[in-house]
């Protein structure tokens, strides 16, 4: 129930099939643990995607016994790329209708209509609003920077400041760390293509499902017999049963996802180098409980330590802490509600 001048943040993580919805207090607190979601109608264009969100957020307030007018801010975790703030540019997850939506323009109007009063909105790239969300849980009230690094069907990379605001860059494409070089020397590997159009070997492909394919073909004729080999698949859906195999301590795919440890690894001293935090957060499928042993969590963060305290300044390797990821689907829309907190905070 709200309180009289409460004021209450919330949190839309637009997703091109499903919407998440969340909120945090006038203290930064979520409103609830619980996930929100929603379909996001994103196949009927953009005005059905405003309806959805209106109503879903009127929604998350009727069942939290709060009220429209204690909203104060209202963030937008959405997928890349983007013409400007606010504004959608052409993406391979999301209909053509969705090219040139300004989402700021469109979506506010609906706010502040529902609303009855202006509501400041916070717009940002989806894996930066995790970012911030993780960041928080994993630093608490400390003040210190955050890398967070999720490994899925690509790499999503975020830089959170001490103030707790993601680094978005000159151009909105700040922290796109997955397509950094690696040290291919270093991994004993090829450079791959990765799909965004470089040949330099992008850590993406090193350490994500999009370079899988890639590293079980170099690898399968070092296992002969094994039930890969003849098995009739094609290459992403033979790379997307490596991660239960490897649960089973399968050698070919532990050896595969040791590279990819190693790959992270690297990268974390990288980026070490570059922003200096205190705190990298490793998120993604491979940490993920319900999917991933105690085992093969512990020995692939392990990895990860091991390789990038090799290169981390003498300073750092006493104070840089390496942790899992805690807030699963919750994270994209609870850190939506943050920046819109934050800036609130800040009075931006």
């Amino acid at each position: 129930m709200s309180q009289p001048n409460e004021k209450i943040f919330i949190g839309v993580d637009g997703g091109a099939t499903t919407s998440k919805f969340a909120g945090v207090r006038g203290d930064g607190t979520s409103i609830s643990g619980e996930l929100m979601q929603r379909p996001t109608s994103g196949e009927q264009g953009p005005p059905a995607v405003i309806k959805c969100w209106i109503n879903s957020v009127e929604e998350f307030l009727d069942n939290h016994g709060l009220q429209w007018e204690a909203v104060a801010g209202v963030g937008v975790a959405v997928p890349g790329p983007r013409r400007s703030y606010g504004v959608l540019a052409a993406s391979p997850n999301l209909p053509d209708s969705f090219d040139g939506w300004d989402i700021e323009k469109d979506f506010g109007a609906a706010l502040a209509r529902r609303a009855g009063h202006p509501v400041p909105m916070a717009i940002g790239n989806d894996g930066n609003m995790g970012g911030v969300a993780e960041a928080r849980h994993a630093r608490g009230d400390r003040q210190a920077g955050v890398v967070m690094l999720a490994p899925g069907s690509g790499l999503g990379a975020a830089y959170i400041d001490p103030r707790g605001l993601p680094l978005d860059g000159d151009t909105l494409a700040g922290m796109e760390g997955g397509h950094m070089p690696a040290p291919l020397h270093l991994l004993g590997v090829k450079p791959y293509p990765c799909g965004c159009g470089r040949d330099w070997g992008c850590f993406e492909v090193y350490t994500s499902l999009a370079g899988l394919p890639y590293l079980l073909e170099e690898k399968l004729p070092d296992f002969p017999g094994h039930p890969l080999a003849d098995s009739p698949l094609p290459p992403k859906k033979k790379a997307l049963e490596l991660r239960g195999l490897a649960q089973q301590g399968d050698e070919l795919a532990c050896a595969l996802f040791d590279l990819q440890a190693k790959a992270m690894g690297l990268h974390v001293a990288n980026l070490a180098m570059a922003l200096d935090p205190e705190f990298f957060v490793i998120g993604g499928g491979l940490i993920d409980p319900e999917s991933t042993t105690e085992t093969f969590r512990d020995r692939y963060l392990g990895i990860i330590r091991e390789t990038a305290n090799k290169y981390f300044w003498p300073t750092q390797r006493d104070r840089i802490q390496i942790l899992p990821a805690s807030l699963g689907e919750l994270s994209q829309s609870i850190g939506a509600a943050l920046v819109a907190y934050y800036q609130d905070q800040l009075g931006q």
